[in-house]
């Protein structure tokens, strides 16, 4: 099955992303208008800085397509993208999406001279024990809502959720070539896909 997800490329490390995904033989394309958004099957919110992104999506007028998007198919967000996913944020700079009902505290595992590279323990043992992920200035999942489901802990905490389609994560795992999240959302995008034709054939 072919699916085109997209990036976007408005700040922080979009193309360490792409990479991933070449890896994984998916076709991707850098997304910068809300005309871009329609031609794609899911969307990377990539790490960067989250009122600068706050700011871009605002003066872009992508705010609203977004969450429309989101509505429709899966998003998958890593550090500043898991600030933007979120339902509130400690910082009234920031104008979360609201596409995961959790609340997040900005940098609360350090200023970027602290970052780090981790093992962090997944919750399908089933597949996969642990998978690796750097920390820069990294966002806490302080409270998460009942349909939220945790997908990694780091020393207990939550570093990786889902709900419904989306995923987000804390860290950055396109930093460490971790491939297990990255195959779960392309995952989310074919499922997705394929309820769609068959709602389209219904």
């Amino acid at each position: 099955m072919v699916v085109k997800v997209g990036i976007l490329g408005i700040q922080g490390d979009f193309d360490k992303h792409r990479k991933l995904l070449d890896d994984l033989q998916t076709e991707s394309i850098v997304v910068r208008y809300e005309s871009e958004l329609s031609s794609i099957d899911g969307l990377i919110i990539p790490g960067g800085e989250s009122t600068t992104l706050t700011h871009i999506i605002r003066r872009t007028k992508l705010m609203e397509p977004l969450k429309l998007f989101a509505e429709q198919k899966p998003v998958f967000g890593t550090c500043a993208g898991l600030i933007m996913m979120a339902k509130s944020v400690d910082d009234y700079r920031i104008e979360p999406l609201g596409i995961l009902d959790i609340s997040v505290s900005r940098n609360a595992y350090g200023r970027q001279v602290f970052s780090f590279s981790e093992t962090i323990e997944l919750s399908d043992i089933g597949k996969q024990s642990f998978a690796t992920g750097t920390f820069i200035r990294a966002p806490r999942i302080k409270s998460l809502g009942t349909t939220v489901e945790i997908l990694a802990h780091y020393h207990g905490e939550p570093v990786a959720v889902q709900e419904g389609a989306h995923i987000g994560l804390s860290f950055h795992p396109e930093l460490d070539n971790e491939l297990y999240f990255h195959k779960m959302f392309l995952a989310e995008c074919e499922s997705k896909i394929n309820f769609t034709d068959k709602s389209n054939v219904a």
